[in-house]
């Protein structure tokens, strides 16, 4: 009863998110990060005042030091390097050349991250479509398939599927989910292809033309070297995903070593060797390109500003729901492929997707399946690893807080001119368009 008491600032933070913007829009730009401290405090107060102080800041240190810091450090780093790299040339925004970019995203998410690929490819797609009128659809696709379902062929990818490979999920069984990409990229590529072909008639009906003098002919790259800083920041997150589990980084007792923060909370040494490669990155990148090319970019710091406020909100006021979630996760009741896509995914949509799949993978595990994959949790069947793993990275894609990039894209959007839809005018093209593409997932693949 008390969890779901302090599970109230969260819906708190959740709904000034959706509705402030509507209705206040000025004031919440200036105020949200009080907003963010009002319901923070909210929840570190109560928590403090029935399990104790040190327990209250115990519990927002392990937050905000081992989940939010390396978070918002690989957005920085990323925002930073690709933030330095222009397309540029005579592609037009049209219903063919959207349908590759999204395509070219949606593979590049499983190798770079979802995010990488976000903030790679989301400035060359608003400048190509610069001159549309109507193009918040087009943004709106890019958050369902670039930022996220496009990141389920690699622990690379997304987040969950590293956990899944530090808990003995071999580094390449992802692959096996190509199908479910595959079939969800024809489908929303076919959906997409045909509102933005409407769009775009509308568009050159209306009296738009791209200015372009040879349409489809040259594309250019500009600050290409920063593709290097971008390898360095996905080796980063690679190496604190498989640094952990070797010896010298142990204690007697196999646990990580670190940084002692406070308590319990310890910063580890491969969290902090992944957080000095990507804030190395970012300098070398700044440093060795033109600041033309930011110019160019039209690159400010807005975007990650509002991330980084609100999601500091998020984190802290989340831990209720996540430790309400891992005490109850195991008598659910759930067992089929099906029913661990949808609960996996539904709460990853609104939480964090990372210990969202943890939960229901250790779950799976400990239910005593004798046939599947053996991992350090336990032999989970092939199908319900699949579910898991297809429920935690898609439905990252159901809400703008859903998976990290979501945010970002749509303020970098915003910033450029782009009116995205609101909280819930977006959670209502989700619900018109992905929740029936994941029901057909579960038709082919989860039953």
């Amino acid at each position: 009863m008390n969890l779901l008491f302090l599970c109230v600032p969260f819906v708190g933070m959740l709904l000034c998110i959706a509705i402030l913007p509507l209705i206040r829009g000025e004031w919440w730009e200036n105020h949200r990060l009080h907003a963010v401290i009002f319901w923070s405090l909210l929840f570190a107060v109560p928590y403090g005042l029935l399990n104790g102080p040190a327990v209250s800041l115990e519990t927002v240190l392990e937050c905000l030091v081992n989940d939010y810091l390396t978070f918002i450090i690989l957005l920085f780093g990323l925002f930073c390097v690709a933030g330095n790299i222009t397309m540029s040339g005579d592609l037009a925004g049209s219903p063919r050349v959207n349908v590759g970019l999204l395509a070219l995203g949606t593979l590049l998410s499983s190798w770079i991250g979802t995010t990488g690929a976000s903030m790679l490819m989301v400035r060359p797609v608003l400048k190509m479509n610069s001159w549309r009128k109507r193009k918040r659809h087009i943004i709106v696709f890019f958050i369902f398939l670039v930022s996220n379902i496009g990141g389920c062929l690699t622990p690379i990818g997304d987040p969950p599927l590293l956990m899944g490979f530090m808990r003995g999920v071999p580094f390449f069984w992802s692959l096996h989910l190509a199908p479910v990409l595959l079939v969800n990229m024809v489908v929303l590529l076919f959906i997409f292809y045909q509102i933005d072909r409407r769009a775009y008639r509308r568009d050159i009906a209306s009296g738009l033309h791209p200015d372009i003098s040879k349409p489809g002919t040259e594309v250019k790259l500009r600050g290409a070297h920063n593709l290097i800083f971008l390898v360095m920041i996905v080796a980063a997150v690679i190496l604190s995903g498989t640094l952990p589990s070797l010896p010298m980084f142990q204690d007697a007792e196999g646990n990580v070593l670190g940084l002692h923060i406070f308590g319990e909370v310890t910063l580890s040494w491969p969290a902090v060797l992944e957080i000095v490669i990507i804030l190395l990155a970012a300098f070398l990148s700044f440093r060795t390109t033109d600041a033309g090319i930011r110019r160019e970019n039209h690159f400010t710091w807005g975007a990650i500003e509002e991330v980084a406020v609100l999601f500091i909100g998020i984190f802290i006021t989340m831990q209720p729901a996540l430790m309400l979630l891992k005490a109850c996760g195991a008598s659910l009741g759930l067992t089929r492929p099906s029913e661990m896509f949808w609960a996996t995914g539904m709460l990853s949509s609104f939480l964090d997707n990372t210990p969202t799949y943890l939960v229901f993978l250790t779950t799976a595990g400990s239910l005593g399946f004798a046939d599947g994959m053996m991992t350090a949790l336990g032999t989970i069947p092939l199908k319900v690893l699949m579910a898991i793993s297809c429920g935690a990275v898609f439905m990252g894609a159901n809400t703008y807080i859903g998976n990290a990039p979501n945010f970002m894209v749509k303020s970098i959007a915003d910033e450029n001119g782009v009116r995205m839809p609101s909280f819930f005018g977006y959670l209502l093209w989700s619900l018109c368009i992905l929740v029936p593409v994941f029901a057909l997932d579960t038709l082919i693949f989860f039953l």
